[in-house]
C-alpha cells in the first residue's frame, strides 16, 4: 500500500503505512523505479539507541495539508519521549523531493538527538554498479548510475555521513551502522550501495527543532548540483509554502457548487483529483497505479498506461476541468496506436509497449487472432468526443482526425462479426476472458457514436452514416444475443470456442453499467433495470463492509469464500452512476450519494482509495492508490452535480413572454 505519493509528473516519491519512502520514479512516472520497492529506512538515536519510524512504539498519522500535495505526518513515540512532523512535497516544476521535519523533546530534560536518514538506491532498477559518493563541494551524498543522478542534503548540513554495500554477503546495509549513534562509513563506495546520513540536534526540554532534508532527482551531476544551490539559495521554507500555495490552487481552480454532497465527499473528491495528478506522466501517460509492492505476488506491476483506465481517468480530468492533461493524454494515444488502428494491453510510460499476455494465436484453432480488448480502442474515441463536445477545441480534435479518430474508428467497424451484428471476440475488460462481452458491445457503440460525430464535424456524412449504421446494428444484436429473457438480465458475454461458436455466460458482473453509460440503452429501459437490479442483488457484498463486487465468485485476490468477492470502489461507483442516470427527482439521488458516502469513508485517512477492500475488516487490497478509484469518483461527483442542475432547471415553471 502507498499512503501519501507526492510527484510532479516527472519525479514521483511513495511511501507506505509506515512512512517509509518505497518508490522513487524517474524521470516518468512509473519508470523507472530506482528504489524497486526497498524501503528508506528512518529513524532517531536518543538516550543511547535507536527507534526506527517503522518500529511499532511509534504512534502514526498519515494525511496530507488539506487541498495539496504537501503530506502532514505526525509520528510519536511516547516511550522514548520523541515527537516528529513532517512536511513532504516535490516541487511542481523542479525535481526536488523536499522535507521539512520537526523534532521536539516531549521530556523536561535537555537530550542529544540524533536523526538518521538512509537510502537504499536500485538505479535503473538493479543493484548492480550503483555509485554512492561524498561530494564535498556541495556538503552532500549523491547516488549515480549512468545518467541517472540523485542528490541528497540537509539544511543544516548534515553532520556525519556512511558509503557501503548492502545486501552482499554478511553485509545488510549502512543502516546497522546508525544503530550506535555515529556513522563512520566511507567516503565512496561501488557495486550494490546504499548510504546513511546523520542530523545532530541538541533539544532542551519540551524544545522542538526543525531542518530540512531533500532529495535532487537529475540525468548528470552537474544538473543535480544546480538543483541542489536552487534550494540552498531559495529559503527551504519557502519553497515549501510556495508548493503548498501552489496545489491549494491548484485544486479549487474551476469553483464548484457541490450540490448538498457531504463536506466528506467534497474533500475526498479534491484529494482525488491531487492524486490523479500524481499518476499523470508530463508525457501523457495516465499511470493504473504506482504500487511496487504487487511485484511480490504477480512478478509484475501496475505502473503501466492501460488506455482503458487513460480514457476513463481523462474524462474525469475534463469533467472537472483540466482539459490540459487530457490533452496530451490523447496525443500520446496518437503517438502509440497500432499502424492497424488498435491499441494493445498495456503500455509503458515512454509510448514502449508493456509486457502483455494476450495472445496473437490461438493454439486450439491454430490461428492468428487481433491480441486486444477492443474496449480500449473503443473508450478512447468515446473520451475524445465528450472532451470535444466539453471545450469544443476544434483544432485540437482536427489535428488527430486522420492521424487517431478516423484510424481507431475504421479498424472497429471493420472488426464486425456480420452475422451476429456484434462486434467480433476480443478480451474482456478484466483481462480474464475472451469473447463477445456486453461491456465491450456498449463501447464499442459509443466509441462508433463518438466517430459519427466527428465524420459529421469534418463533413464525412457518408462516413458518419457508416459509423452510425454499425452501431445501430449492434445495439440490435445486444438485444437479439446478449438479452436473456430466462434470466431476467444482459448475458455477461458470449464466450468464443475454438470452433467458432458462442456459449452464453450468464454470470453476473458489475461492467455491464457499461449498457446504459455508453449511451446504447437508456437507464430506465426494463432490460437496464432488470440487470442493474440484479446486480446489485447479487454482487453487493454481505456485512458491515458492503460495496459491489466485480463479478460472481471473483476470485482475484479473493480473501473468503463466504463473499462473492472483495467489493471494489469502481464497481460500487458504477451502481452510483445507473441511480444518477435514472432518476427523475432530486429524491431519487439519494441512493447515488450514498455510495459516494461509502466510497468516502473507506479511504485511507489520507485519502488515498485501493482497488479493493477486504470484506471482513475493510483494509485495503491490492494496490493502492489505484488512480481509476479516484477518477471515478471524481466522474460521479460531477454527473451528480449535472444531474441535479439538470432535474432543477426541468422543475421550473416555463417562462410566459408577452407577446411583441
Amino acid at each position: 500500500m502507498r499512503d501519501i505519493p507526492v510527484g510532479n509528473g516527472s519525479l514521483l516519491v511513495t511511501f507506505d503505512d509506515k512512512y517509509r519512502i518505497r518508490d522513487i520514479y524517474f524521470p516518468h512516472v512509473g519508470q523507472e523505479n530506482h528504489t524497486e520497492g526497498f524501503a528508506f529506512r528512518f529513524g532517531v538515536w536518543v538516550d543511547g539507541s535507536i527507534s526506527w519510524v517503522s518500529d511499532d512504539e511509534w504512534k502514526r498519522t498519515i494525511r496530507y495539508i488539506p487541498e495539496t500535495l504537501v503530506t502532514d505526518v505526525h509520528l510519536i513515540n511516547e516511550k522514548i519521549g520523541i515527537e516528529l512532523v513532517s512536511h513532504d512535497t516535490v516541487a511542481n516544476h523542479d525535481n526536488v523531493f523536499l522535507r521539512k521535519l520537526y523534532v521536539s523533546n516531549l521530556l523536561d530534560k535537555h537530550r542529544d538527538v540524533r536523526v538518521f536518514f538512509h537510502h537504499d538506491f536500485h538505479i535503473y532498477e538493479n543493484e548492480v554498479g550503483d555509485t554512492a559518493f561524498y561530494d564535498p563541494e556541495s556538503h552532500s551524498l549523491v547516488h549515480y548510475k549512468k545518467h541517472r543522478y540523485f542528490l541528497i542534503n540537509t539544511d543544516p548540513p548534515f553532520d556525519h555521513f556512511a558509503t557501503g554495500r548492502k545486501g552482499f554477503q554478511d553485509k545488510e546495509g549502512t543502516w546497522r551502522d546508525a544503530e550506535d549513534g555515529h556513522l563512520e562509513g566511507g567516503a565512496i563506495t561501488e557495486g550494490s550501495v546504499d548510504s546513511t546520513i546523520q542530523v545532530n540536534l541538541e533539544l532542551e526540554a519540551q524544545q522542538t527543532l526543525e531542518f530540512f532534508y531533500w532529495i535532487a532527482a537529475g540525468t548528470t551531476n552537474d544538473e543535480v548540483t544546480v538543483l541542489n544551490d536552487w534550494v540552498i539559495t531559495n529559503p527551504a521554507s519557502r519553497v515549501l509554502d510556495r508548493e503548498q500555495n501552489y496545489w491549494h490552487v491548484w485544486v479549487n481552480k474551476n469553483e464548484r457548487d457541490f450540490c448538498g454532497l457531504s463536506s466528506t465527499c467534497t474533500r475526498l473528491y479534491k484529494r482525488s483529483l491531487l492524486i490523479i495528478k500524481t499518476q499523470v506522466d508530463n508525457g501523457g501517460a495516465i499511470l493504473a497505479a504506482n504500487d511496487s509492492d504487487v511485484t511480490d505476488r504477480a512478478t509484475d506491476h501496475y505502473s503501466y498506461l492501460w488506455t482503458r483506465d487513460g480514457a476513463f481517468v481523462a474524462n474525469a480530468l475534463d469533467l472537472a476541468g483540466y482539459p490540459y492533461l487530457t490533452r496530451r493524454f490523447f496525443r500520446f494515444c496518437e503517438s502509440i496506436v497500432h499502424k492497424n488502428g488498435y491499441f494493445l494491453q498495456k503500455y509503458n510510460p515512454d509510448g514502449t509497449v508493456a509486457s502483455g499476455w494476450h495472445a496473437a494465436w490461438d493454439v486450439w484453432a491454430k490461428k492468428k487472432q487481433v491480441p486486444i480488448q477492443e474496449d480500449e480502442t473503443a473508450l478512447v474515441l468515446w473520451s475524445l468526443w465528450e472532451h470535444y463536445s466539453k471545450f469544443r477545441e476544434l483544432g485540437f480534435s482536427s489535428m488527430l482526425y486522420r492521424s487517431l479518430i478516423t484510424k481507431c474508428s475504421e479498424f472497429v467497424v471493420g472488426f464486425f462479426d456480420d452475422e451476429l451484428g456484434l462486434p467480433k471476440p476480443s478480451w474482456n475488460l478484466w483481462e480474464d476472458r475472451r469473447g463477445i462481452h456486453t461491456f465491450t458491445c456498449s463501447t464499442v457503440v459509443g466509441g462508433l457514436r463518438a466517430a459519427a460525430n466527428f465524420a459529421h464535424l469534418f463533413g464525412e456524412p457518408e462516413r458518419a452514416e457508416h459509423y452510425e449504421s454499425v452501431a445501430k446494428r449492434i445495439v440490435k444484436g445486444m438485444r437479439d444475443h446478449l438479452w436473456s429473457e430466462g434470466h431476467g438480465h444482459f448475458f455477461r458475454a458470449l464466450n468464443v470456442n475454438g470452433d467458432q461458436t458462442y456459449d452464453p455466460d450468464a454470470v453476473l458482473d458489475s461492467s455491464m453499467f457499461g449498457l446504459f453509460y455508453f449511451g446504447a440503452f437508456d437507464a430506465n429501459d426494463e432490460m437496464v433495470v432488470s440487470t442493474m437490479e440484479k446486480i446489485k442483488e447479487t454482487l453487493w457484498v454481505s456485512g458491515e463492509i458492503g460495496g459491489l463486487a466485480r463479478f460472481e465468485n471473483d476470485g482475484y485476490m479473493r480473501v473468503s469464500d463466504q463473499y462473492t468477492g472483495n467489493p471494489w470502489f469502481i464497481c460500487t461507483l458504477w451502481l452510483a452512476e445507473w441511480y444518477i442516470a435514472k432518476a427523475r427527482t432530486t429524491a431519487e439521488l439519494e441512493q447515488a450519494n450514498e455510495l459516494l458516502e461509502w466510497a468516502a469513508d473507506r479511504a485511507l485517512p489520507s485519502g488515498v482509495m485501493a482497488e479493493q477492500l477486504d470484506p471482513q475488516t475493510g483494509e485495503p487490497v491490492s494496490v493502492s492508490p489505484l488512480t481509476w478509484s479516484h477518477s471515478t469518483f471524481v466522474a460521479v461527483v460531477e454527473n451528480y452535480r449535472a444531474k441535479v442542475c439538470e432535474l432543477h432547471e426541468s422543475d421550473k415553471p416555463n417562462e410566459i413572454r408577452a407577446p411583441r
